[in-house]
């Protein structure tokens, strides 16, 4: 009775037809679903799901609109759903979950992810359905463009049935390789278990006060109005800022900034930041530009456009956090990216003051590990001088100043400390003499100086990283604490830029790695305690080394001790992990 595509493709229509399939279902230990939805966030609409519990045979159910209706058509798979002896396969599966969340259809995993397994498997690559298909099974997707039949629903339902038996097969192919590289622990006990945390992150949102960017955003104008006019002013006339021909133009023509300027390949004068920052001792015009384009950002990117983010469903912020992005395995948050917003500069702290609390009976907290990849680098380096001055809980970048100036700690000044935090965090980015004194705006041959007393101080940190980068060349990857692999595959060019840029990844994925594997550890661990005791509070946003909560007023205490001690003792390093905790009655006053 079902209606058939082409060959084992159906349309389930009625509750009834659901049921029929039941009886197959419990006896699968997998089963891949694949939605069909106009987005991947809580505002998405949902319009259809596809089924697949063997090779070649999957089945399409069309949805109503509204969520009642969507659970009683789905309520014969509601047991499905909820069986631990059944694992969910999806491709990119927390979007769905998010679905399932928002229509209050409850699921329960295990649950594996055919875009997280690939991308365990090489994070450099990207992880599109139809190009892991291409590469891992020779199978090429009917093209978007083209219509697959002229009735619509048969199309989108072709197409949805075709995507659900590749993940199927996918896993299939790609399990036994997770196994071979060594990931699988990774993947179930980090990745996978993350996933849903992430999908309840999601889901909660935060709230935002777009009253206090509104009265931003004005002052913002203002304060660009007055820094163009006074650009003019220095430009002797009024040009487009925003227009690199125009700007190049007045620069290296009129003012003559530079004897022989950069070109791009289209044949104008190059003006990108970090041409103008070199230039920015030049003439006053050049911080000026570069204080107009940095508020400008601020302004389109944050202040104007977070308002207008805030979600129909329940008015709050939905920014999605992406497990499959950067290839250090760092979180990315997209629509909107809220990792970004400017902290270095005041204007830019300012925005976070729009992020609040649900509700009068909360506040927000934030939890933040101190210091975490030097942490990470005394760690794995084994250096003596650096593990002891994290145990003794004297701060680092003194240390590092007091060392490499050859002075006591008490009579390391301001600028020394600012040079030796410069140190700390370049040489574990692989920076060079020349990077370094482009940072602290020194001579050359100083900043060299500088990362010589480095070494010379720090004796295993070098060789830390020349094992490192030996090690990578014997193997083409890294590895991080929990075997989290980054490919390297230029590391042996004969182009010494490419193999430059390699070999800076090499001494940096395993720190930076880390760190991503010990605030996900966390992150873990923090939700599974929540959900436990039933709290109140909800984790709801993860930037970098930092976690926010949204937190019942009642459980501040409880909170606080807590998500201290998981994000303490998430991982075992050689060094304390220390984490700062604040809370606030926004976002800036928390961190």
């Amino acid at each position: 009775d079902f209606y058939s595509l082409r060959h084992f493709q159906h349309v389930l229509k009625s509750k009834e037809e659901i049921a029929t399939l039941v009886p197959f279902l419990v006896l699968q230990d997998k089963m891949a679903i694949s939605l069909v939805k106009n987005g991947n966030s809580v505002d998405a609409e949902w319009t259809g799901i596809a089924i697949c519990y063997q090779e070649d045979e999957s089945f399409f159910i069309p949805l109503p609109k509204d969520s009642e209706t969507i659970r009683e058509l789905l309520s014969p798979l509601f047991p499905i759903f909820q069986s631990d002896k059944l694992t969910l396969l999806g491709h990119d599966i927390k979007s769905d979950l998010l679905m399932f969340l928002k229509h209050g259809i409850p699921v329960k995993g295990p649950f594996s992810d055919t875009m997280l397994t690939h991308y365990l498997l090489d994070s450099e690559t990207r992880h599109a359905l139809d190009l892991i298909s291409e590469n891992s099974l020779g199978y090429f997707f009917f093209p978007e463009k083209e219509k697959v039949s002229e009735n619509e629903l048969v199309d989108i339902a072709m197409r949805t049935c075709e995507r659900v038996e590749i993940i199927y097969r996918l896993d299939s192919k790609l399990a036994p390789e997770i196994e071979k590289q060594g990931v699988s622990k990774l993947l179930e006990e980090v990745e996978l278990p993350l996933l849903e945390v992430l999908t309840k992150m999601e889901f909660e949102g935060i709230r935002l006060d777009s009253s206090i960017l509104n009265v931003q955003s004005k002052s913002l104008e203002k304060e660009i109005e007055s820094i163009q006019a006074s650009i003019f002013k220095d430009a002797g006339e009024e040009f487009n800022i925003s227009s690199p021909k125009q700007l190049g133009v007045i620069l290296f023509e009129k003012l003559q900034l530079l004897e022989k300027p950069k070109k791009t390949k289209s044949g104008q004068y190059a003006t990108g930041e970090e041409i103008l920052t070199r230039l920015a001792n030049e003439h006053d015009i050049v911080n000026k530009i570069l204080e107009y384009r940095e508020l400008q950002k601020l302004k389109s990117t944050y202040v104007d456009a977070l308002p207008e983010l805030v979600s129909s469903f329940d008015g709050r912020i939905h920014t999605t956090l992406s497990q499959a992005v950067a290839a250090t395995g760092r979180l990315s948050s997209i629509n909107p990216n809220l990792q970004n917003i400017p902290i270095r500069t005041e204007k830019g702290r300012e925005v976070r003051k729009a992020f609040i609390p649900r509700s009068e009976d909360y506040v927000l907290l934030s939890a933040d590990y101190s210091q975490v990849e030097l942490r990470i680098i005394a760690s794995f380096s084994g250096d003596k001088a650096m593990i002891e001055a994290f145990k003794n809980g004297r701060d680092i970048h003194t240390t590092t100043a007091s060392r490499i100036f050859g002075v006591p700690p008490e009579e390391v000044t301001d600028d020394m400390r600012r040079m030796a935090k410069s140190a700390n965090f370049g040489i574990i980015y692989g920076i060079s003499a020349f990077g370094l004194a482009q940072n602290l705006n020194i001579p050359r041959k100083e900043a060299a100086e500088i990362i010589d007393a480095y070494f010379k101080e720090f004796p295993s940190v070098k060789s830390y990283m020349d094992n490192a980068i030996n090690e990578a060349k014997e193997n083409e990857f890294v590895t991080t604490i929990l075997g989290r692999k980054r490919f390297l595959r230029d590391i042996n060019s004969r182009n010494a830029t490419t193999r430059g840029y390699s070999e800076r990844n090499a001494i940096n994925a395993p720190i930076q790695g880390s760190a991503a594997d010990l605030i996900k550890i966390a992150m873990v661990s923090i939700q599974k305690w929540m959900d436990n005791e039933n709290l109140k509070s909800k984790m709801i946003l993860q930037v970098h080394d930092e976690l926010l909560f949204d937190v019942h007023k009642d459980e501040i205490e409880l909170l606080s001790s807590n998500v201290e001690k998981f994000m303490k003792s998430a991982l075992e390093l050689k060094v304390p992990l220390e984490v700062t905790i604040g809370t606030g009655k926004n976002w800036l006053d928390a961190h």
